[in-house]
């Protein structure tokens, strides 16, 4: 849905993509940036900040080996990147074949150097400027002085969430609507993430369908969405091709999920792990009885309410992991259609939840 607003471009010469832009955008000024209240200066917030504390803090035992073969001093204690290694793709050039521990714990640490800058320069006018995405985990940002970190956080929440909104708006208005006015089918939005305003603008205007996932609620407040609230044109579902299953998700933050069986499903003791097929049969109900006008779930989040036929391994259920460009579509159904047709004990609790929903 996003990518008929804008998409993220990432450099050629990049390997990750936090160095990335929306394309198209309107970039910051050095003016314009300045006007926040922040000290702008060009050339150290656009360039990687190397320093001997970052080199010993992301390299340990291997920060003295990375001085000498891989940056260069500029003056003091501040190093710039060699010029054989100055991209994330010539990083990984050079250490192709190379797997060991030690090898990945370099190679990374060097990514993340080359990555380590406040701004990014617009890819077609270099006097424009883009702050970088989630810059306030890396060291840069760490080095601001407090009064610099809050103008750039405002400036940040501007760029990400305001400023290109009427623009990204009328980008979006020359595609959609030929898009939905040309099928009968009914149109649904993938709208999690990075949000800005101008996409619920079209989507009403449009009669777009929202998505909504409880563990993914749209009001930062909130760590998981009441399902009660869920707006009647929407879809709701648990999990998508690129996240984990509820089994997986069930499993990877217990404290998370503690919470989620203490305060969404009203209950007093510890919650059970691995996932049991009776609680996962709860939050399948849950979702089905919700507001949603469509409720769509994956076979295997349908198949965590039993655990005869689901997998044993619930991380095999996974389909695609975006940040990993070597695992992407994997999943298989474990058993063929004939199988499941004949599983007559699932199929049947299936059409009893269906039915006693309201859906069909």
């Amino acid at each position: 849905m996003l990518g008929f607003f804008r998409i993220w471009e990432i450099p050629i010469d990049a390997v990750h993509g936090l160095l990335g832009q929306f394309s198209p955008s309107q970039g910051m000024s050095a003016d314009e940036i300045r006007s926040y209240g922040l000290n702008f200066q060009e050339q150290l917030m656009t360039e990687p900040f190397i320093a001997d504390w970052v080199l010993d803090r992301v390299f340990g035992p291997h920060a003295d080996m990375v001085r000498k073969t891989y940056v260069e001093r500029v003056h003091d204690d501040i190093y710039r990147m060699r010029p054989a290694y100055d991209t994330q793709r010539k990083v990984e050039a050079a250490f192709k074949g190379k797997d060991s521990d030690d090898d990945i714990w370099v190679r990374d640490g060097l990514y993340s150097l080359i990555s380590d800058v406040l701004f990014v320069r617009d890819r077609k006018n270099p006097a424009l400027f883009h702050p970088r995405i989630s810059v306030q985990h890396d060291f840069i940002y760490e080095t601001l002085y407090g009064n610099d970190k809050e103008a750039f956080n405002r400036l940040y929440n501007d760029y990400y969430y305001r400023r290109n909104n009427d623009f990204w708006y009328h980008e979006a208005m020359k595609k959609l609507p030929k898009l939905v006015q040309a099928t009968r089918m009914l149109v649904c939005a993938e709208d999690l993430g990075m949000v800005p305003d101008c996409v619920s603008w079209v989507m009403n205007e449009l009669r777009i369908l929202s998505l909504e996932i409880q563990s993914m609620p749209k009001d930062d407040k909130l760590k998981f969405g009441n399902l009660n609230n869920n707006p009647y044109r929407s879809v709701a579902t648990i999990s998508t091709h690129d996240m984990s299953t509820l089994r997986q998700w069930w499993d990877e933050d217990w404290e998370r999920t503690q919470q989620y069986y203490s305060s969404v499903l009203w209950r007093g003791d510890a919650a059970p792990h691995p996932l049991p097929g009776w609680l996962a049969g709860d939050i399948v109900r849950n979702h089905l009885t919700c507001p949603s006008m469509l409720c769509l779930l994956s076979l295997q989040d349908w198949l965590a309410i039993d655990e005869h036929l689901r997998l044993e391994d619930a991380d095999a259920e996974r389909i695609n992991i975006p940040a990993n460009p070597r695992h992407y579509w994997r999943y298989r159904m474990h058993m063929t259609i004939e199988e499941l047709m004949g599983a007559s004990s699932f199929n049947t609790k299936v059409k009893d939840m269906i039915t006693q929903s309201g859906r069909k």
